[in-house]
């Protein structure tokens, strides 16, 4: 018997095993051989705190101190970095600039700033840009670290190779089927992404409607100098690029429905991007050094479903974070371990302005 089992060892899984494991036993389970396999592992992560949707956006603010500052023994280097984040058009879309600037407050500046910022901008394409200096870079191996080790800390057991095959409700808890065995606890905390849907009908429950979304990465080769650029995303999100080392981490941003899976690059997004890219830059990209797929997973309305499930006692939600689940991974998991456990959440999230009831799966019920 443990008191909370988290099904799902990525960022959200291990944020919320964290949190929780200082209030009781706490066992994770993760389908697969390694923590981290799929979207957290595929990551490109920011902290913005503007980026999101109204409900997400508080969760970020929420989470800076954390990632500022992480607790003592569990990180080795800082979690963030600076970056700064730089939004390019062309003269079609100067206006999407404009609108933009209103919604996150961001400075507009005019081309000849963009390509002092990125001189790789090619001169003819853009006409302007929204620049965020103070976005940052998330270590997100490193803090998905910290949380492993916090959890270790209060003895949490974090199993991998322990896919859930079954969720069974019983007077005092649930058990959780597990291959050769099962888990006895008092609450479960839905942790699993993509697969959010399909945990939530093994224990019985109606699915939200989650719908992951296919987003391509690649390498190419880079350069040294480009180490100061900032993060380059097209207004309209039809590419992104920024230096990582000696090379160019590259995508063309895309939000393709995908059905829960591993799923593999389409080489058709990859020459997309380069076109987008080459179009937009003096880069002139014609090699791909490496190339993976993750699954950014949105609820209808775009926004986290975090909390219990209505008329279903101790089923908890952590899904939906769509490309949010890092910059918000501190408070969300502090969030739910408050709901899980009936504690007063952490004054963070209230001074950030963080509304459980933003994020209730009761609204989709």
């Amino acid at each position: 018997m443990t008191d909370f089992v988290v099904i799902g060892g990525g960022i959200a899984g291990v944020s919320a095993a964290a949190h929780l494991a200082p209030h009781g036993s706490v066992t994770l389970l993760e389908t697969e051989r390694t923590l981290a396999f799929h979207t957290t592992g595929r990551s490109a992560a920011m902290y913005v705190a503007n980026y999101g949707g109204q409900g997400t956006r508080p969760l970020g603010v929420a989470s800076k101190a954390f990632l500022e500052a992480p607790p003592a023994g569990s990180a080795d280097a800082p979690l963030l970095s600076d970056r700064g984040l730089l939004w390019v058009a062309d003269r079609t879309r100067t206006r999407l600039l404009e609108e933009k600037a209103a919604d996150t407050g961001s400075t507009l500046i005019d081309a000849s700033e963009v390509i002092r910022l990125v001189p790789g901008i090619r001169p003819g394409w853009v006409a302007g840009g929204l620049y965020e200096p103070r976005a940052l870079d998330i270590d997100v191996a490193g803090l998905h670290q910290a949380f492993v080790r916090i959890a270790r800390s209060h003895r949490a057991d974090l199993r991998t190779s322990a896919p859930v095959t079954g969720l069974i409700r019983r007077n005092d808890g649930w058990r959780v089927a597990i291959p050769g065995g099962h888990v006895d606890c008092g609450a479960v905390v839905n942790a699993s992404g993509a697969w959010g849907d399909v945990v939530a009908e093994m224990a019985g429950i109606d699915p939200i409607g989650l719908q992951p979304m296919r987003r391509t990465a690649f390498m190419v080769p880079g350069d040294d100098d480009y180490s100061a650029w900032p993060f380059v995303v097209d207004v309209e999100e039809r590419f992104y690029f920024r230096p990582d080392g000696a090379q160019i981490l590259c995508s063309l941003a895309e939000e393709t429905p995908s059905l829960p899976t591993d799923p593999r690059p389409e080489m058709a997004d990859i020459a997309l991007a380069i076109e987008r890219i080459n179009e937009a830059t003096t880069l002139g990209i014609r090699t791909v050094r490496s190339q993976w797929t993750g699954l950014r997973t949105f609820a209808p309305d775009r926004e986290m479903v975090l909390g219990e499930e209505p008329g279903t006692r101790g089923f908890f939600w952590l899904v939906g974070q769509g490309g949010t689940g890092i910059q918000t991974s501190p408070a969300a998991g502090a969030l739910v371990a408050a709901l899980v456990t009936g504690t007063p959440p952490p004054p963070q999230l209230g001074a950030a302005g963080v509304d459980a009831g933003r994020y209730a799966p009761a609204r989709f019920r």
